[in-house]
């Protein structure tokens, strides 16, 4: 599956905003957006408070955002999209619903992962167990009553020993269930919209699909 291997942080310039793409880093005074917080280009900075936006560059703006947070390929993301379309439901919620359901992304919400390029990796690298079945998927969408586990195999590894402490001070979404000693979680519920946390407006996203 292709992914973005491009620097990531013109990214969130880009974007006008924190993306969180590169963990600890985007938290630390190195933080490209924090030493320069306009968008990449030789002359962005000039031209940056001139611009005026359509209605167009907003909805693809909105939606090139949810794509570098989830780090999803255009081609995956439509695919997404006509899924939520068939789905009974509000599309844009139906939709962010699925993203959050992904494997890496779950591994991110649980604090086994610092980003979610990082729970991609781990994830890819055969780390971890769903229903105690090795998974190596990152697009796999977990269900309810699945339970996401680190592999015994793997918890003996320098980096899941030392994140133990770490994980029982992360604070899992309402919709999963962490056992921090087990370094695992069950998942007890879809997302609601209120438990992401992201500044996205989905419904600019419908939009910019059903032109």
């Amino acid at each position: 599956m292709a992914r973005y291997t491009d620097p990531v942080c013109r990214l969130c310039r880009r974007e006008g905003m924190k993306l969180f793409l590169k963990g600890d880093r985007c938290f630390s005074p190195k933080c490209a957006f924090e030493r320069r917080s306009y968008p990449p280009g030789m002359h962005a900075k000039k031209t940056q408070f001139k611009r005026t936006e359509s209605d167009y560059a907003l909805q693809l703006r909105e939606k090139q955002k949810v794509k570098r947070i989830y780090g999803v390929m255009e081609r995956q993301f439509r695919r997404y999209f006509r899924h939520a379309l068939r789905t009974k439901g509000m599309t844009g919620v139906t939709l962010l619903q699925m993203l959050e359901s992904r494997l890496d992304n779950v591994v991110y919400r649980l604090g086994f992962a610092s980003s979610r390029a990082q729970a991609r990796q781990l994830v890819r690298h055969g780390h971890f167990t769903v229903n105690g079945r090795k998974t190596n998927i990152p697009s796999y969408l977990v269900k309810v009553d699945d339970v996401i586990a680190v592999r015994p195999e793997s918890r003996s590894r320098t980096y899941f020993r030392n994140l133990g402490e770490f994980v029982s001070e992360r604070t899992a979404p309402s919709w999963l269930s962490l056992d921090a000693d087990g370094m695992s979680a069950r998942v007890v519920g879809k997302p609601s919209r209120e438990d992401i946390d992201l500044e996205i407006n989905e419904q600019l996203v419908v939009e910019f699909y059903s032109r």
